[in-house]
């Protein structure tokens, strides 16, 4: 096998086993043996079980993230170089939970992988969550233009509340459609990101906090 071919076999095999399986359940020879390939070969291309998460995980962001911002971007156009904070909200959680939920997208190895990776916090995923941002950074911007002379923590603080919603969603589909008896209908994907939309946008544009949040906010 070449050497491209057996990359791509050990990335495929390693995907659809920690999409069935989970991380902490699947081995290194796991993955050779489903991969039909030798345990040298996983360590030639990628070095460690770690950095093949990693691998996987980076290739599979990459796509969202490519999608977040050319939606953004076509928002900004269509505003003149500024865009609603909806429109922000919809391009930032759009591609995640169409990515990963409704009947035609569950199913894949892919879609399936990603639900593994927000769910299980593993130490590499974590790390390059941590660690690569410069898409949220633009995310960030796009915000403080829509809303020149909000304070900037509050921005923040909506786009990270927009973002946990959509992963919570995403990680508790199931109890939340026992919870609801499939009154929450889980397989409407655009009903979703509408609500998740809906309710990060009204956050970020309510009331100003009150109690001590507020109380601090006057004393500064």
């Amino acid at each position: 096998m070449a050497s491209d071919q057996t990359r791509s076999a050990i990335l495929a095999a390693a995907e659809r086993l920690y999409a069935d399986r989970g991380f902490g359940d699947v081995t290194l020879r796991d993955i050779v043996a489903e991969a039909n390939v030798n345990l040298a070969a996983v360590n030639y291309h990628f070095g460690s079980k770690d950095e093949l998460i990693a691998e996987l995980f980076v290739t599979r962001s990459i796509q969202t993230n490519r999608e977040r911002l050319n939606e953004l971007k076509a928002a900004e156009e269509r505003g003149g170089g500024r865009a609603s904070i909806e429109e922000i909200f919809r391009a930032l959680v759009g591609p995640t939970l169409r990515g990963c939920l409704g009947p035609d997208r569950e199913g894949s190895t892919a879609a399936r992988f990603m639900i593994r990776a927000s769910i299980e916090s593993v130490p590499p995923i974590r790390r390059i969550k941590n660690r690569e941002i410069d898409h949220l950074r633009k995310f960030a911007a796009a915000m403080k233009r829509a809303m020149p002379g909000r304070d900037e923590a509050e921005l923040y603080w909506g786009l990270h509340f927009a973002l946990s919603m959509a992963h919570h969603t995403i990680r508790e589909k199931e109890r939340l459609a026992k919870l609801s008896e499939g009154k929450c209908d889980l397989n409407d994907v655009q009903g979703i990101v509408d609500r998740v939309v809906g309710v990060a946008t009204m956050a970020l544009n309510g009331a100003a906090p009150s109690g001590k949040t507020a109380q601090r906010a006057a004393v500064r």
